[in-house]
């Protein structure tokens, strides 16, 4: 997939009535499973029909049981392409109400979508172009700064969702941040299962349609300082010319949450989405980053820095590409009829 400027889904038909058909269904949660997911494990499944609208399960077949135990991992992958789900329909010239856990019998199925033809909410099929350039960049970043008004821009993003975007602009909270990501990572690497599971879904052979392809992950050693990222092996991706001879000025947020449940993590996921796509909409460079949350102690410890009523969902970093980075390929995909589920 490309990164020319355009619209993810199509042009918005006009003069819509009744319900979308099967053809704008599929256009839309094509778009929405390029949504990013722990490890590109891509935990999803979806039903669509023209009259029953679009259901979101979890798939627990590709739940990570040892990265992620309490399944937040899951659920913030799918709240992402829940939220990417509705752009593509805004896009499309739908808005849609959604409901979410609908069944309360069963715990895979996160939401429920009902396209409606009424005017989307402004802004929101904007960011529809941004979801074929997204990518999760894991390389240095530019010493240039992130300006202010766009960090305030993802801000409200984020609280459109119903989440709270906290901006680290102190080099103590950064600092603090950044052993915490070390320590969660060296507590993982003592998890048995961990070192299996990381192999399973990274460095594998050419051409899978998930997993994280050694592409995409930087080879090399890291300038002390930097925001550490998560160790995969088999990585190819070199880092971009003379990018050690400068700081990295890529800006570390904090995505919290007022509640600490499975609703809370799918609307999170939502609000990562938002985030990534307007960020990546300004031409920032992405990386969200799961696994100081992964561990219960360090997810305390970063919680405690955000505010005492606040439950720390992600950690996502952005910040200008360096200058002569070469274009990120897009990770791979499953096709549409290995997530789509048949109608009832």
């Amino acid at each position: 997939m490309g990164s020319a400027p355009g619209s993810a889904a199509g042009p918005a038909p006009l003069g819509l009535t009744g319900v979308p058909d099967e053809a704008t269904m599929r256009r839309a949660v094509e778009c929405a499973v390029r949504a990013p997911s722990i490890y590109n494990c891509q935990p999803w499944r979806w039903r669509a029909s023209v009259s029953d609208g679009v259901d979101l399960f979890a798939d627990p077949d590709r739940h990570l049981i040892t990265t992620d135990p309490q399944g937040r991992d899951l659920l913030l992958s799918c709240g992402a392409a829940l939220h990417h789900l509705t752009v593509a329909f805004a896009d499309l010239g739908w808005s849609v109400q959604i409901t979410r856990l609908p069944d309360p019998e069963n715990v895979h199925h996160l939401a429920h979508v009902q396209p409606r033809p009424v005017a989307p909410p402004a802004g929101m099929a904007r960011l529809a172009r941004a979801i074929p350039r997204r990518r999760t960049d894991r390389r240095r970043f530019s010493a240039d700064p992130v300006a202010a008004e766009l960090l305030d821009t993802l801000v409200e993003q984020a609280a459109s969702c119903g989440a709270e975007l906290y901006v680290v602009t102190d080099t103590t909270t950064r600092r603090h941040l950044i052993e915490t990501i070390t320590a969660s990572a060296s507590l993982q690497r003592q998890q048995l299962g961990y070192a299996a599971e990381i192999a399973r879904w990274a460095g594998r052979y050419a051409g899978p349609d998930d997993g994280i392809p050694p592409g995409t992950v930087p080879s090399g050693l890291s300038r002390p300082g930097d925001v550490p990222m998560r160790s995969f092996r088999q990585g190819t991706l070199a880092q971009p010319p003379h990018s050690f001879e400068h700081e990295d000025a890529s800006v570390l947020m904090v995505l919290g949450a007022d509640r600490d449940d499975r609703l809370a993590a799918l609307r999170a996921g939502e609000a990562t989405s938002a985030v990534l796509l307007a960020a990546t909409d300004f031409g920032l460079a992405t990386t969200p980053l799961s696994q100081p949350l992964e561990v219960a102690q360090t997810r305390a410890s970063i919680s405690a820095h955000i505010g005492p009523q606040l439950f720390a969902q992600l950690v996502l970093r952005v910040g200008w590409a360096d200058r002569g980075a070469p274009e990120l390929p897009p990770t791979p995909r499953r096709r549409l009829d290995r997530v789509l589920l048949p109608s009832r």
